[in-house]
């Protein structure tokens, strides 16, 4: 069984984007400002990366979706971040629809998909638990029975932290939230022409059967400026963390508040 996680990492897609653009060359410009750059850069370093590079089952592949046009400092920037972490692609797309896009990239990573996968996609700037690939396989293990007639099951995870990072550190709020993307991943039969990039996460539950752990702690959602999906409007009881919350966030998510300082602290990167 695969087991493959999506990411577009500022990806010109038509559509796909809650923020609407007159023209390619317009989205891209918004993608690509300077600004917006670091911020991803930083929340992908502090949150993202930390977290797929430390999963305890490192059986998994996850891609990372750039387009064409990514500038040169930003890919070679990418790249160095990721090299260290074997499990990492970058797919470089030409622009499509989002959903298009994201699918091809999966149905290429799973090449003849003769055998089961779990799929998962994950915004640039979220995390998930260390534990997350292997909490997956037992998911698909422990179910097997049950699911025999199904042609598809949604695993999620729907307790996490809503999580704002800046130079004074981490500030969360425990969250347990429906359907959110980064604790949900979808399990899909051989040859299946879909993918988990052909549903919408919120309405999984009207398609197909779905199982949900409220157990471990499984996620963290970054809210910031640029959120896409207006999660900043849950940013309600955010408070520094405690001693305990660190020590959690440092072992379970590999995420570390003095590395969040440090990184948010920096001049920006030259781009040129």
């Amino acid at each position: 069984m695969r087991v493959i996680g999506i990411c577009r990492f500022s990806y010109p897609a038509e559509g796909g984007f809650k923020r609407m653009h007159d023209s390619l060359a317009a989205r891209e410009a918004y993608l690509y400002a300077p600004e917006r750059m670091e911020l991803r850069f930083r929340h992908f370093e502090c949150l993202t990366l930390p977290s797929i590079a430390a999963q305890q089952n490192g059986d998994f592949t996850f891609l990372i979706v750039v387009g064409e046009s990514l500038p040169e400092p930003y890919r070679a920037r990418l790249h160095d971040l990721v090299a260290p972490v074997p499990q990492i692609r970058i797919v470089t797309q030409p622009p499509m629809r989002h959903r298009t896009a994201m699918q091809r990239a999966i149905k290429q990573e799973l090449g003849e998909d003769e055998t089961d996968s779990i799929q998962f996609r994950l915004d640039d700037d979220d995390a998930v638990s260390v534990g997350f690939i292997r909490s997956l396989r037992w998911f698909e293990k422990t179910t097997r029975s049950m699911r025999r007639k199904w042609r598809n099951v949604a695993f999620e995870y729907n307790r996490g932290f809503a999580v704002q990072l800046s130079a004074q550190g981490i500030e969360a709020e425990e969250v347990q939230t429906p359907f959110w993307a980064c604790g949900l991943a979808v399990l899909f039969r051989p040859g299946d022409p879909r993918t988990v990039m052909n549903y919408g996460h919120h309405k999984l539950h009207h398609d197909m059967p779905m199982i949900s752990n409220p157990g471990p702690r499984m996620y963290l959602r970054a809210l910031h400026a640029d959120n896409d999906s207006g999660a900043k409007h849950t940013a309600r009881g955010l408070q520094p963390l405690s001693a305990a919350e660190r020590a959690v966030f440092r072992d379970q998510f590999n995420v570390d508040e003095d590395r969040v300082k440090a990184v948010f602290s920096a001049p920006p990167a030259p781009v040129g």
